[in-house]
């Protein structure tokens, strides 16, 4: 049963007025969010609809955590069971997780990825539900999978174009992306940042690590992040500076190994596994230098609360990395992707570099905090909902007054129509 009722003041009104919804979060491992990009987006989108007054039921793999609980920042989390190997775990989730969301109800089915997107046929055609996908990145060319893999996702890529209600994406690159090559306008909610406050530099104790003399890697150790790149421009780098590997496998093992295979000649580099928390938070705030030489990339919450640190940057010179970092300043350097003479150059410079007073420095990292805003992100994504409802109904979408972030969703009406 879908939350919007009759029309104001009887059948047949001329208004269905704000009312919460239940929305079904799709695709995510689970929460609370620990070392995944689209965990973190879907716990921060989450609490705050649930702020807004919405209902949002989050699935969550069996295979997730040892350690399962009910609700989470006021999002009811609920655990689908799936077949945790590399090519079933995110495509039985979504089927499991998409037969519970029906069977609950839901208003709205949102699916964060490609892949999990495969099942949005179902509530797409088969209910009253609206289905609103998010891409978070291009999976299908991600270098883990392989051929079949990729015919598939590449399947499910063409069906992002076509079968949901509403398509948003996460970054400007992709918003091009869908525009150019699949003729296709989406509807562009970037991640947002919460910058932490200062912790203590002890907690970088147990990786041998001092503040300012270590450049750090936040992120799955997958190949299209070039880790083994950075490890070898690293190794090309004199001193006692240490590298901090921060992140594990993702269905990755073999590449995990070779990475470590990699750095065994060089004690300076560490593999830290995930961190959360306060001590990932260290980890940003005292490095000499966060280093990105990805590949591929949707928009990454790790460059952005790098920047929010206010780290020093060096990252791949890629279209989401430049949305972040545009220009750049003497803190936020970009080098060609896959060059590895021009990140060894470019991690020498800025791990012997003086921090000294940039004022270009300084207004990138207020414009990155302002501009990449949870709290306007789900005032964008609450709109998306409703206007997916309001079509699967017939009806046009009219709402009252700006939608500031203090403002609450009951302002915004749906008008009744017919076509």
């Amino acid at each position: 049963m879908n939350s919007h009722g009759g029309g104001a003041g009887g059948s047949g009104g001329d208004h269905i007025a704000w009312s919460p919804l239940h929305i079904a979060m799709v695709g995510q491992k689970g929460l609370p969010a620990t070392y995944g990009g689209i965990e973190h987006h879907v716990e921060n989108i989450g609490a705050r609809l649930v702020e807004r007054g919405h209902r949002v039921t989050v699935y969550c793999r069996s295979t997730y955590s040892e350690v399962l609980v009910r609700e989470h920042r006021g999002m009811r989390l609920v655990v689908a069971p799936t077949i945790g190997t590399k090519h079933l775990d995110a495509i039985v989730h979504s089927a499991t997780s998409t037969g519970k969301a029906l069977s609950a109800g839901a208003d709205v089915v949102h699916y964060h990825g490609i892949g999990p997107g495969l099942l949005a046929p179902i509530p797409r055609y088969l209910s009253r539900s609206s289905v609103v996908m998010t891409v978070h990145g291009l999976d299908h060319q991600r270098a883990k999978w392989g051929a079949a893999a990729q015919a598939v996702l590449g399947t499910a890529h063409w069906m992002s174009g076509r079968v949901p209600d509403e398509l948003v994406v996460v970054s400007r690159d992709l918003v091009e992306h869908y525009r150019n090559r699949r003729g296709l306008d989406a509807t562009y909610v970037p991640n947002g940042v919460v910058p932490h406050p200062p912790v203590p530099a002890d907690l970088l104790d147990p990786f041998g690590l001092q503040p300012g003399r270590y450049a750090v890697s936040v992120g799955r150790l997958v190949p299209e992040k070039r880790a083994d790149l950075l490890i070898r421009a690293f190794q090309g780098v004199e001193g006692d500076h240490r590298l901090a590997i921060v992140g594990d496998s993702s269905f990755s093992d073999d590449f995990s190994r070779h990475l470590r295979d990699l750095a065994a000649d060089d004690p300076r580099v560490v593999f830290t596994g995930f961190a959360y928390g306060d001590t990932l938070a260290a980890l940003y705030q005292h490095a000499g230098v966060f280093v990105q030489p990805s590949a591929l990339e949707g928009l990454p919450l790790t460059l952005l609360e790098a920047v929010s640190y206010d780290c020093p940057v060096l990252v791949s010179d890629i279209p989401p990395h430049l949305e972040v970092v545009g220009q750049g300043s003497s803190r936020h350097r970009t080098v060609p992707v896959d060059s590895l003479e021009a990140l060894t150059a470019a991690l020498r410079e800025m791990l012997a570099a003086d921090r000294a007073p940039d004022p270009t420095a300084d207004e990138l990292r207020s414009s990155v905090v302002s501009h990449y805003s949870w709290d306007a992100a789900v005032i964008e994504l609450e709109q998306v909902y409703l206007r997916s409802l309001a079509r699967r109904r017939g009806s046009p979408v009219r709402h009252h007054g700006p939608l500031q972030g203090t403002r609450r969703a009951d302002d915004i009406v749906l008008q009744k129509g017919s076509r």
